[in-house]
């Protein structure tokens, strides 16, 4: 194994490496939406704070993706596909928690699809994760693991070749992809639909496996923010907002648009959704909410500083 190969392995390992790769290493990122609601009133950032570990959709009942997670669904049939029946049907607790592996460092988290909020958990996760290159409702056939990542990272260079960019990087060829990489980050990635999905096995235990807790600024000094901050270290990303009348009709559909303009505040941003989300009384709605995010994920601009 050459140097180079040396190096990219420690940093999905989340090891850190030296030379032409960015320190610390890889982290996994997982994504939610704090203030969304759970069957019992309460909202995901409460559950998080007072049961101190990170459930799946097949305990929540809840998605910032498709809801699928039930015995012969998409995502129990694509699980068992891809883990070679390692969880049966009819397992609810205990299975796989997903999130992204963060190789470019997004200050948004590595999918930031999933959640205005995302945990970054600590290297030792990434040994007992597996990735794979798209989304997992792709059914993608790019797999692998911490020490099995050269498919994976062929697959980006290829894309890379292909398109010009990947995982919300873009470059001119493979070789500056990968210059940068280790370049700061300053700005959200928006990697809206571009990451290395990570499938976490044996659960997320937030005392033991959490780094760091990563807010959207709307939810400073909430009582949403008060909840995170039991989560661990907690800080802030640059954050989306969008003026209501500028939510276009094409990328989402009309009537994400009219809904963002009849929500009120001529601003929409995390917060403002997730209140329109827990209004919600129909599961259509609260699919437009989810449509609202994306369309702040890729349009939005980071809020003006407060004096």
């Amino acid at each position: 194994m050459n140097d180079s190969a040396v190096r990219a392995l420690a940093y999905v390992r989340g090891l850190g490496a030296a030379g032409d790769l960015p320190v610390p290493g890889a982290r996994i990122t997982v994504g939610f939406h704090p203030d969304r609601l759970l069957a019992d009133g309460r909202t995901v950032a409460e559950h998080l704070a007072h049961d101190r570990v990170y459930r799946s959709q097949f305990e929540t009942g809840i998605s910032n993706g498709g809801l699928t997670a039930y015995a012969g669904g998409d995502r129990e049939r694509w699980e068992r596909r891809m883990f070679a029946g390692a969880y049966p049907p009819e397992q609810v607790a205990g299975r796989p928690v997903y999130g992204g592996l963060n190789l470019a460092g997004h200050l948004d988290g590595a999918s930031p699809r999933f959640g205005s909020c995302h945990l970054v958990l600590r290297p030792e996760v990434n040994a007992r994760a597996t990735f794979s290159h798209g989304d997992s409702v792709t059914e993608p056939t790019v797999v692998g693991t911490a020490d099995t990542f050269g498919g994976i990272w062929a697959a980006l260079l290829e894309q890379v070749t292909r398109t010009g960019s990947a995982l919300g990087v873009a470059a001119d060829g493979p070789r500056a992809w990968v210059a940068a990489l280790t370049r700061p980050r300053t700005r959200a990635g928006r990697a809206l639909d571009d990451y290395v999905e990570a499938q976490i096995h044996g659960g997320v235990d937030l005392d033991a496996d959490v780094e760091a807790v990563v807010a959207d600024p709307s939810f400073t000094g909430t009582p949403t923010a008060a909840h995170l901050a039991q989560l661990g270290p907690l800080r802030y990303h640059p954050g989306f907002v969008l003026p209501a009348a500028d939510f276009p009709d094409d990328v989402r559909g009309p009537e994400a648009a009219a809904l963002a303009r009849s929500l009120g505040p001529p601003l929409i941003d995390a917060a403002v959704i997730g209140h329109a989300a827990r209004q919600a009384a129909d599961a259509g709605t609260l699919q437009l909410c989810k449509y609202l995010w994306h369309i702040l994920v890729l349009l939005g601009r980071p809020p003006a500083p407060t004096r």
